[in-house]
């Protein structure tokens, strides 16, 4: 029951409405009118006529007094807590009240009461089912009206180095300026309000606030006044600031003259420091394995980067250090604002799993795990690609030795360098099996789906001397399982032809050793010489992949070669055609300490060819070719890289007209120093004395030596690279400085993700009669 309490004083303003001089019970029976006062009221000629009650005139009479209205009022109980005296009941349709409170007026009857709405009777929704997501504001743009210009201020936010990251993420920024009316920008300056407060809150200011407001520039307002002809009317400015709520929603027809302003301010507030850190996790080895890689302190800022930083840091390493099964729980903070400082204290609890050690490989043919296990995309039995035998070639550790994320992540990679699966994947399996060392040995599923082993590739290229040239092959990746290819390649250009056939089968009992067998016949059509050759070879080698650039890289091989060319007979004084068989035992060691190997950008490389052959032309005349290089590679900054490399070479043991011209070293070209010919530096053909004008062609040398430096530019998928070249080729078996020719030229590159696309433009500085002006070199790969 609640209490009521009613004053004398509450019902006071009745009597301002009461128009009578009669008894205030005959005021209540038959009502009277006050006199209308204001500009709106009847003027007097226009008043009804007056109608009398007893002896007063209804209307213009005195108001009744406050006393006597107070004793026409009924007696009030004083008792705050008594009953509500009950309403008359609201009698039927149709029916007569036995009592009325009040007379009705003649003519004026209670219409029939309706019948109930049902939906009055229903129950209410529940609570738990009842949707309390906020209504969207939904902008509905006029098309006629003008769209609004604005510009965005954000304060507060540059001295905690936040400016750059709010404007990535800011609503008013992505709206560029521009909204439908001034309710949207307001929307857009509510949500960066939001956006400020969660980015000061991530460095750890948690007491953070901000408020945007919308100021709506000065309005030029016309004022209207009774002018002569020859007055004009003169502006009135109306206010420039305006809160956020004051700006009209409905268009942009108030703020068509002008931009409005949406300014964000941000408050960081204090800064909130770690108080204490607790990290919970079962006992490790070593026992501050987990503090030790959690890289944060007591009195570091709460900073939410820092933070999930060192979570991640741990969620990382202890893979890497013999737990494959960690879990990195949800992290806990309690802030203290009360004391002088305020801080937080860190709690982590982290979920170890056993500490473990390799195992065995298993496989299963099949990338998902469920129904469709060992099925392949068409719903067919998956088959696997490998068997157990080949696959543990590939893993870089030993069964025992303590697990290591970083070598799993590696076995997968190097079978996903095979090419031959659709999807593999290396999961770590509990055992339960205790290792020697007491660690539990974990098992290594290899779960593979078998990919398409056929490959057609072709690559092209252009440069000064040597023509344009089209390399085409196909191959076979698994033709002999496991992992023996067979290649088969095509060379057309204007200078060279050729087929030729490998097969190779890689990973070849140890990973990353690769076996081939070399068949192909080129013909050759050079300035230096024409040739036809044909070339059986063998060859180990042990070699840098993609996913592996090794330091130490190796081959060596057989080669026996059979050509026919023409050679300029010093005797003779012209060319003709000479048979050489050739035994080779080419080698070669590659130290690597470069960054890439497609592009490096930093380190350097040493190589060193060597091959004992011998040459079988009338007799057995046995030689070493041999080269050495050394390249180095130095950045400048993130753009700009400094490139050197230096080259020489030497044949020992034959004297140069008895070594086949295929087999000399010649200088110029694309590879070697640009500007020049493709193989004319170096020794030329005596003068012809009949024809002292005529083209001398190169007769080759038994050394050479290179020399170039270039500065590789880079800006995005482009670079620009200046370049000087050096070099030439002798006579002799060793080389020489003397007579060094320059080149210098410019080039552009085009970054892709297996190379540069590499165009040269080059000119000799120092040419000789007969060397042209410019020389282009159009390729794949940076030029060393």
């Amino acid at each position: 029951m609640h209490s009521v309490i009613v004053s004398d004083r509450r019902h006071h303003w009745l009597a301002v409405a009461l128009m009578a001089s009669v008894p205030a019970t005959a005021q209540i029976a038959a009502p009277g009118t006050a006199p209308a006062r204001g500009p709106d009221a009847p003027r007097p000629a226009d008043a009804p006529a007056s109608t009398t009650s007893g002896d007063a005139v209804q209307g213009t009479g005195p108001i009744v007094p406050d006393a006597e209205f107070g004793a026409a009022l009924p007696p009030l109980s004083g008792d705050i807590n008594a009953p509500l005296e009950p309403m008359p009941a609201i009698p039927a349709a149709g029916s007569t009240p036995a009592t009325t409170t009040a007379p009705v007026s003649p003519g004026e009857t209670l219409g029939p009461v309706g019948p109930e709405d049902p939906a009055l009777t229903q129950p209410l929704t529940p609570l738990a089912a009842f949707d309390a997501t906020p209504l969207q504001d939904a902008v509905i743009a006029n098309s006629d009206s003008p769209e609004i210009r604005y510009e965005t201020v954000v304060r507060g936010l540059d001295a905690l180095n936040l400016d750059d990251e709010f404007k990535s993420l800011s609503a008013l920024r992505e709206g560029d300026g521009k909204a439908a009316n001034a309710s949207q920008v307001a929307a857009r300056a509510r949500e960066d309000e939001a956006l400020a407060v969660r980015l000061m809150q991530s460095l750890g200011y948690y007491d953070a606030t901000a408020l945007s407001v919308v100021e709506r520039p000065p309005v030029a307002a016309t004022v209207t006044t009774a002018a002569t002809p020859t007055e004009t009317t003169a502006p009135v400015a109306t206010p420039a600031t305006t809160p956020v709520a004051a700006v009209p929603a409905a268009d942009g027809a108030d703020t068509a003259t002008g931009r409005l302003r949406a300014i964000v301010t941000a408050s960081p507030g204090r800064l909130y420091h770690l108080s204490s850190i607790t990290v919970q996790a079962p006992a490790v080895v070593p026992e501050d394995l987990i503090r030790r890689n959690l890289p944060i302190k007591v009195g570091d800022p709460i900073e939410a980067a820092r933070i999930q930083g060192a979570e991640a840091n741990v969620s990382l390493v202890l893979p890497q250090q013999g737990y494959p099964f960690v879990q990195v729980g949800e992290r806990d903070i309690l802030l203290e604002d009360q004391g002088p400082e305020p801080v937080g204290a860190y709690t982590l609890p982290v979920d170890t799993g056993p500490r473990s050690s390799f195992g065995r490989l298993t496989t299963v043919a099949g990338a998902v795990m469920g129904d469709d296990a060992g099925k392949g995309a068409n719903g067919a039995a998956a088959e696997t690609v490998f068997g157990l035998d080949h696959l543990n070639i590939f893993p870089r550790f030993e069964q025992g030795q303590l697990y290591d994320s970083r070598l799993t992540d590696d076995l997968r990679d190097a079978l996903v360098a095979t090419g031959l699966f659709n999807s593999v994947a290396v999961e770590p399996q509990r055992t339960g099996r205790a290792g020697p060392d007491g660690t539990e040995e974990i098992d290594l599923l290899v779960r593979q789906t078998k990919g398409p082993a056929r490959t057609l590739a072709a690559t092209a290229g252009y440069s000064t001397g040597q023509g344009a040239r089209v390399e085409g092959s196909w191959q076979h990746r698994n033709l002999f399982p496991d992992e023996g290819a067979l290649i088969a390649t095509a060379v057309g250009g204007t200078q060279e032809q050729g087929l030729g056939a490998t097969f190779r089968r890689s990973n070849a009992g140890r990973r990353d050793r690769t076996f081939s067998i070399i068949a192909n016949a080129s013909h050759q059509n050079y300035d230096a010489y024409e040739a036809y050759i044909g070339t059986l070879a063998v060859r180990w080698s042990y070699d840098s992949t993609p996913i592996w650039q090794k330091k130490f890289t190796y081959s060596y091989g057989g080669e026996l070669t059979g050509t026919n060319e023409d050679v300029y007979d010093f005797d003779l004084n012209r060319r003709r055609r000479g048979t050489f068989f050739i035994a080779a035992l080419p080698g070669q060691v590659v130290f690597d300490q470069s960054d890439s190997l497609l592009n490096p950008t930093r380190g350097y490389r040493l190589k060193l060819n060597l091959s004992p052959e011998t040459s079988v032309r009338g007799g057995v005349s046995p030689y070493v070719r041999t080269m050495v290089e050394g390249t180095v590679y130095y950045p400048i900054n993130d753009r700009l890289v400094i490139a050197g490399r230096a080259r020489a070479g030497s044949v020992q043991g034959i004297s140069r007209d008895e070594l086949a011209p295929s087999r000399r070293y010649y200088g110029g070209g694309g590879g070697s120093v640009r500007g020049y010919g493709y193989q004319r530096l170096g020794p030329f053909e005596p003068v012809n004395p009949a024809d002292p004008e005529a083209k001398r062609n190169p007769v080759g040398g038994r050394s050479l030596n290179e020399f170039a430096v270039e500065a590789r530019y880079r800006f995005g998928n482009f670079g620009i690279v200046p370049f000087v070249d050096a070099g030439n080729s002798y006579e002799d078996s060793l080389p020489t400085f003397s007579a060094l020719r320059w080149g210098a030229g410019i080039g552009g590159r085009f970054y892709t993700n297996f190379g540069p696309f590499r165009v040269d433009v080059a000119t000799p500085l120092n040419p000789r009669p007969g060397d042209g002006k410019i020389a282009l070199y159009i390729s794949i790969g940076q030029a060393f």
